[in-house]
């Protein structure tokens, strides 16, 4: 019988990767403790460092995006995420898979104006002056106009503040093309603060991008026929009505909705950490996107369409960077990315929103059906037998004992492990 990928050894899956995705042996050593982040280029990287911190790198695997097959690289400490979304993943491609995109790459930088005697004034000032206030910032960073982005439009708002009062801030929105963006946008900033001043009379303070880059947003959708959600004693419509019945809570309830948009982003995370980029810029602008409309609600959607198939939906900023940065540091970043074969932020954002999509409907099906303890107990287990002093090896084998006991707890991997002198655990 074949082994199915899970079941392979780790220089047995590297072999599966060089033939499906092409990677040449320098680029699988960056998958080894030997071959990947050095020490010496850590301590480049950040300050104060006096070691490196490893996690482990599993493949999502069965994806079809845009009609593409991806294998997807995933940072996680977590047990089930990576197992999670590459089953749904396998579900949806009978339906076609999941068909994903970016809207733009533009990024939003900050200007507060204050000490303004008219901030309405002000404002009208400096809209009159935003041809030459783009082309000034155009000039300053000429090599982004190459690769077609650049300063795109100036936005004047009025806000107020029980402290300030009312106040200014000026949005300058930047096409970033395939950089993450935020030195780039802060730069600019910096270097049109002293026009604005100028412009206005007032005193520029803070000199910012913001993280809620709600002109950069990823989405992705994906289709699943009924009949295909079927397992075990559970029809197809039972599973499909269960999710629907699970999103709806967290549509309705922040409470839940911040744990739903938690395992969003266990799926999304991961691959953003895998390539080498701003985990928590994503994360930020990710929940502040869904309280966009002043109530927090879940960043997918679900519904039933009118086949009676599950159709689900996600959107949300996705700030990300192929160029710059930890991707052109890191080795194992710059062979995530070869991994997945991208050629553009567009590509890659449309990647990781149909792996929190998939993260998402994994979940929801989970606890619509036999709980989410159950499986991800299951894939717990190891962990725990290892963390009671299992070597590898030894692991899987108290593992399978407490998961065949349905008994999968500290104490009693212990009381397995006590049982290894003389006898057969």
């Amino acid at each position: 019988m074949t082994k199915k990928f899970y079941q392979k050894s780790i220089s047995e899956r590297h072999e599966i990767l060089a033939q499906q995705a092409g990677l040449n042996a320098k680029q699988l050593e960056a998958y080894s403790s030997e071959g990947g982040l050095r020490i010496e280029t850590a301590n480049a990287m950040i300050e104060n460092v006096v070691g490196l911190y490893s996690l482990p790198v599993g493949i999502g695997r069965n994806f079809l995006v845009n009609g593409r097959d991806v294998l997807i690289p995933m940072v996680t400490e977590e047990p089930s995420v990576v197992a999670s979304v590459s089953y749904m993943a396998k579900l949806a491609r009978p339906s076609g898979g999941f068909t994903a995109g970016m809207t733009s790459q533009e990024m939003i930088g900050q200007l507060q104006v204050l000490d303004l005697p008219d901030p309405l004034s002000a404002g009208e000032q400096i809209l009159k002056h935003k041809a030459e206030l783009l082309e000034a910032a155009g000039d300053f960073h000429p090599s982004l106009a190459k690769y077609g982005g650049g300063p795109r439009d100036i936005q004047v708002r009025l806000l107020e503040s029980g402290q300030l009062g009312t106040f200014l801030v000026v949005h300058l929105i930047v096409d970033v093309r395939d950089a993450m963006g935020a030195n780039l946008v802060n730069s600019m900033l910096e270097f049109l603060a002293p026009r604005i001043e100028k412009i206005t009379g007032g005193r520029v303070h803070l000199r910012i991008l913001s993280n809620l880059a709600d002109r950069r947003l990823a989405w992705a959708k994906v289709r699943i026929a009924a009949a295909n959600l079927a397992f075990g004693e559970y029809s197809g419509e039972q599973v499909r009505d269960g999710i629907l019945e699970a999103w709806a809570f967290a549509e309705a309830d922040p409470y839940r909705a911040a744990t739903n948009n938690k395992g969003v982003m266990n799926g999304i995370d991961a691959v953003v950490v895998a390539c080498g980029n701003d985990w928590r810029a994503v994360e930020a602008g990710a929940h502040a996107y869904a309280a966009r409309n002043g109530f927090y609600r879940s960043l997918t959607q679900w519904y039933k369409d009118e086949n009676g198939d599950l159709s689900g939906f996600i959107e949300l900023p996705m700030a990300l960077g192929i160029v710059g940065g930890a991707t052109r540091v890191h080795p194992t970043a710059q062979t995530n990315l070869a991994l997945m074969g991208v050629n553009s932020i567009e590509e890659l954002g449309g990647i990781v929103a149909a792996v929190g999509l998939a993260q998402n409907l994994g979940a929801l099906r989970a606890l619509a059906t036999e709980g989410i303890q159950r499986g991800h107990m299951s894939l717990h287990a190891r962990q725990i037998a290892l963390a009671a002093g299992a070597d590898p090896e030894e692991a899987d084998r108290v593992a399978a004992r407490m998961i065949t006991e349905n008994n999968i707890k500290m104490s009693r991997a212990l009381e397995i492990l006590e049982q290894r002198d003389g006898k057969e655990v």
